[in-house]
């Protein structure tokens, strides 16, 4: 029997401080609130962080290094990146608590902040600091997205090299606490989210033709559609590299594209992952189509006016 993953954690940066949320009560829409809130060091400047699943730790990184805090904001460990980069834009380390939170699992885009070495991907042990693994990676990444793995804990990183592509690897625990990376054989697909029961994930063409669904872990393509499978001239609209699972059969798929006059319009589109069909469309309340953001569960998350996530839920 498959132990019952911990319960999603969200954080959000907020008035300087990095705010955890807890969807977990089902058919409660509304605005959340949130159930810790960090206080990072004076004076960092908080690129990406991440809320351990016991709420009591929490990560963040800036452009020269990780911070793990206590709830009292107290460094629990830091982990500098040397040396300082002297390139204040194009590169953002991304940082993820492992599913039991007892690693975290750092990005590190050191090619571009010049700090003459390959981009690096690091375990660390979460209650010290020390490093448990290390991946030397082949890419020039500006930022990277982790996903874990809600069933077996591993851990996807989607680096993005901008008009170079995207590059997606996975980590998985290895013998003796440390790691085992292993990328897959594209450069040219975005990982947009794993799915909730674990069985697959989703990647978006890098050129925006089309969205997949692919087997986990080995990646095979399970199903394909193009922005003309789901009703829209290829030559006016394109995918865009956002949606993700509303439930372990439904994918919410983005399309967007321009108007005569320039404006902007997009379309989430829900889609039966094993049938490749149509099968309804959420009306977001957002005019950002990257702010919609699916749980997993029937229900998704846009920003509040109040900087709050809001969560709403799919009707029946």
């Amino acid at each position: 029997m498959i132990p019952a993953p911990p319960p999603k954690v969200i954080t959000r940066l907020h008035d300087g401080r990095i705010h955890a949320y807890r969807p977990t009560e089902p058919g409660a829409p509304g605005a959340l609130e949130p159930v810790a809130v960090f206080r990072p060091r004076a004076g960092d400047q908080v690129v990406e962080s991440a809320v351990r699943p016991d709420l009591e730790r929490a990560v963040y990184t800036t452009q020269d290094g990780v911070v793990c805090l206590t709830g009292a904001g107290e460094a629990v460990w830091v982990s500098d990146f040397e040396p300082p980069s002297r390139e204040r834009h194009g590169h953002r380390p991304g940082c993820a608590f492992s599913l039991d939170g007892r690693t975290v699992w750092v990005y590190r885009p050191d090619a571009m902040a010049g700090r003459g070495r390959p981009d690096q991907w690091v375990v660390y042990d979460a209650d010290r600091g020390r490093v448990l693994a290390r991946c030397e990676l082949e890419t020039v990444g500006h930022g990277a997205g982790h996903h874990v793995h809600p069933v077996d804990g591993s851990v996807y990183l989607d680096i993005g090299e901008g008009q170079d592509g995207s590059v997606i690897l996975r980590g998985a625990p290895g013998a003796g606490g440390g790691a085992e990376f292993a990328p897959y054989p594209w450069s040219d697909r975005c990982l947009i989210g794993l799915a909730p029961d674990g069985r697959q994930f989703m990647t978006v063409d890098h050129g925006q033709a089309d969205a997949a669904f692919h087997r986990h872990p080995e990646g095979d393509v399970l199903l394909t559609r193009s922005v003309a499978d789901l009703g829209h001239d290829p030559g006016e609209a394109f995918m865009e590299w956002s949606g993700g699972y509303l439930t372990p059969d439904t994918a919410v798929v983005t399309v967007g594209g321009e108007t005569e006059n320039e404006g902007e319009w997009f379309r989430h589109h829900l889609l039966d992952v094993h049938t490749g069909a149509v099968v309804g469309e959420i009306a977001a309340e957002t005019a950002d189509p990257y702010a919609l953001h699916p749980l997993g569960d029937g229900s998704w998350l846009t920003p509040g006016p109040d900087g709050h996530p809001v969560r709403h839920l799919a009707r029946p």
